[in-house]
């Protein structure tokens, strides 16, 4: 499947719920290569039987044809609540798209079709999903919920949030993450989608907030969405260039040679530091290349779903 070609006809993400569908349906035709062989198209409609639940319930006929043990779902079924969080400063928004055509994904609109295409097998897992964005302010909270009303308007501010074009929107993403903890009170899966834009001062700070949010056991999936050829390898051509950070407006002039091996091996430093700490407060870190796809983001959902509920 072409992503970038649906992109165009979707005139942007005002049709995200179909792009949405269509990553789905790309992942779940490519899960038979994947440890979820035989899981696949059946996963939106059962759940795998645990040993000791009643029998009452297994598909047999689904046991006959995947030599695995699944119970039938029903619509009154809510088995996982999950919330997704995303970051819209102004760094999200790199790489620049011109007009609503989007011709390479930048990291919120990356992010913004991950969290659809999860909302897309909740809706079909009859499951709950709440959503939080942010930037320089509380941008929209809402609870769990599993209606396609509710759905519906989830999608449009995701929609809203790729098509804005926020100019000098910093962000404090600890600060959010303490409001949106104080908010939840029933365990929750919860993924964040950031690209971990922050000063030193504050990474202890998000670290903080993100044990915060684990409380109630909640568990938390941090997404750290970046560019990796720009942004992790410093890929550019060296001739002449003028930097500018987004949040800032601030701006350097060089020639990308000069610094790129000095940038890759402080920015990998960063990365393991990142890692490090994820593991030290027992959070899943998941790096998310916004040039490989979602079959990370998806295959990240699969396996703590599986585990979660």
């Amino acid at each position: 499947m072409d992503i970038q070609n649906e992109l165009h006809k979707a005139s942007g993400f005002k049709n995200l719920e179909l792009l949405a569908k269509q990553v789905v349906e790309g992942f779940i035709a490519g899960m038979h290569k994947s440890p979820f062989h035989g899981f696949s198209s059946e996963f939106a409609e059962h759940k795998i039987y645990n040993q000791g639940e009643s029998t009452k319930h297994i598909d047999w006929k689904l046991f006959a044809r995947t030599d695995r043990l699944y119970t039938k779902r029903y619509d009154e079924e809510t088995n996982l609540r999950c919330h997704l969080i995303l970051d819209n400063s102004s760094s999200m928004h790199y790489p620049e798209t011109s007009g609503t055509n989007i011709d390479n994904l930048n990291k919120v609109a990356f992010s913004a079709l991950a969290s659809a295409s999860i909302m897309h097998i909740l809706k079909k897992q009859r499951d709950a999903v709440g959503l939080s964005i942010y930037s320089d302010n509380y941008d929209f909270y809402s609870l769990e919920k599993g209606s396609e009303r509710h759905h519906q308007m989830l999608l449009s501010q995701l929609s809203n949030a790729v098509i804005s074009k926020p100019k000098g929107k910093t962000t404090e993403t600890y600060r959010y993450l303490h409001q949106i903890a104080e908010k939840m009170h029933r365990r929750s899966l919860i993924f964040v989608f950031t690209d971990m834009f922050q000063t030193a001062e504050e990474d202890e700070k998000l670290f903080e907030a993100l044990r915060h949010l684990k409380h109630n056991k909640h568990e938390v999936v941090l997404f750290h969405v970046f560019d990796k050829d720009k942004e992790l390898t410093f890929n550019f051509d060296n001739r002449p260039k003028r930097f500018t950070d987004v949040e800032t407006g601030e701006t350097i002039d060089l020639y990308p040679d000069n610094i790129k091996e000095n940038y890759e091996e402080a920015v990998k430093t960063y990365f393991d530091n990142l890692r490090l700490k994820c593991v030290q407060y027992r959070i899943k870190y998941v790096e998310a290349d916004i040039n490989a796809g979602f079959n990370t983001v998806l295959t990240t959902y699969m396996i703590e779903r599986q585990k979660f509920v």
